[in-house]
Formats: structure tokens, sequence, C-alpha cells
């Protein structure tokens, strides 16, 4: 896949001089850098457990082993798309990379919220900081929505609580203080998402700017077609007049 990215790349001036088709070549420097992160990373766990042993670690840390194995993970990846990470990163950020970024954190969310459950007959009350932190808090999510386009994963995953509410009722279960902190916090993103909506709904340039069925302008968007543009034609004019009155 690597190679047929980087033949879509090239001009037609290399390609006439190489050829129509992407000659294979061994990746020498990338398989040295998997063999060697391979056997540091993973193969010597075993030997880090032997040197530092877990005791020594307090229970809530991990041990040397796992952050071995977690940086194991992340580099892997990285590793076997070499410097292409990065421009295939940039190539998918508009469709499939917001979905690679969002889509583990909503889930994350929904086996959090999934958790957060407590019997009926304890009262189950939100504290005063929990509902000063809750407009922030929906704020951000907001920006989720809008900034990131993620309101189909948003949706789902509230949805998806929704039922969990419904279920764990049945089973004489409510949601408790960080659970309704959630769901509030995801009510309220709707409620502002709703309402931003609204006030932009009859937008021509927006509605160019994002066709389709699922209408949700960016702020960055608004920012660029409408603010900007007044911010210039402003500052454009306050130079002509200072212009004007040094004449």
């Amino acid at each position: 896949y690597l190679c047929s990215t980087r033949c879509q790349h090239v001009t037609p001036v290399l390609s006439s001089q190489h050829g129509s088709s992407c000659r294979p070549r061994f990746h020498l420097d990338l398989w040295i850098g998997f063999t060697v992160q391979s056997w540091i990373l993973d193969v010597g766990r075993p030997v880090v457990m032997l040197v530092l042993p877990a005791d020594w670690f307090p229970l809530n840390r991990p041990g040397a082993a796992e952050y071995l194995h977690l940086a194991y993970n992340i580099t892997t990846p990285l590793i076997l798309l070499k410097i292409d990470s990065f421009e295939l990163l940039f190539y998918y950020d508009e469709s499939l990379g917001h979905s690679m970024c969002y889509i583990p954190l909503f889930l994350v969310l929904f086996l959090f919220f999934s958790g957060c459950f407590t019997h009926r007959k304890q009262e189950v009350k939100m504290p005063l900081a929990a509902w000063i932190l809750l407009p922030p808090s929906a704020a951000h999510y907001w920006y989720l929505i809008t900034e990131g386009q993620t309101f189909i994963l948003f949706i789902f995953t509230f949805f998806a609580m929704t039922a969990m509410v419904m279920h764990q009722r049945r089973r004489g279960m409510i949601p408790e203080i960080n659970g309704l902190f959630l769901l509030y916090s995801f009510s309220l993103a709707l409620l502002l998402v709703a309402l931003w909506v609204a006030c932009l709904w009859d937008d021509a340039v927006l509605r160019r700017k994002h066709p389709g069925l699922i209408y949700v302008p960016q702020p960055r968007a608004v920012y660029t077609l409408h603010l900007r543009q007044r911010h210039i034609h402003s500052l454009s004019s306050m130079t002509r007049r200072n212009l004007g009155f040094r004449r």
C-alpha cells in the first residue's frame, strides 16, 4: 500500500525516466528499526522483569515491563509506516483520520459510563463542583462535535448511554454521580449543537461548505467565511481613515 501511495505522488517526468511501474525495493532501514525495537521492547521484557521486579513498583503504577509493552505498541505502527505516517495522517485528516482519533475516545467514554451505576436505594446528588464543571465539559463536547465533525459518533454514543440507563433501571440500578455528570454533559452538548445549527441553518455559504444530510458547521469555517472577512474589512477601513486623516 505504501508503495502504491508513493507511486501516486511520482511526477510524470520521473515516471517517464524510471518506468511506469513502481519497482519494489528492500527497506533496510525499516526492518533494522523494527527488529531492534522488537528485541529491546518485546523480547527484552522478561529480562527487565527479572532485573526490575514488579514488587519494586507501587501497586497502582505499571512496572518497567508494562512501560516497555506500551512503548512497543506505540512505536511499532510508526516504524512500519516510517515518515509516510505523517503523509497518510494529513491525507486522511478530513475523513478517516477523525474516526481513527475519536472512535476510541467515545468508546472509552461509553465503557466508563457503563461502570457508573449504583443501587436505586442510594441517594444520588451531584455536588456543586460538578455543576460548575458541567458547562465547560459540555462546551468541550460541543467543540468535538462541530469542529471534529463527529456528530454521528456522538449521537450513537449518546443513544447507547440512554439505552444503558434504561436497561440498568430494569435491574434496579441508576447512574451514580460520575455517570450523571457524563450524561448531563452529553445532554447539554447536544442542546448546544442544536442551538448552533439553528442559528446557522439559513446560511447559504456554510451550506456550500458543509453539503449533505447532516449539517453541523465548523466554528473554523464560520470564522473563515464570515468573521475573518468582517475583521479584514474593518481593519482596511480603519487604515484608509488613518491615511486620509494624515493627508
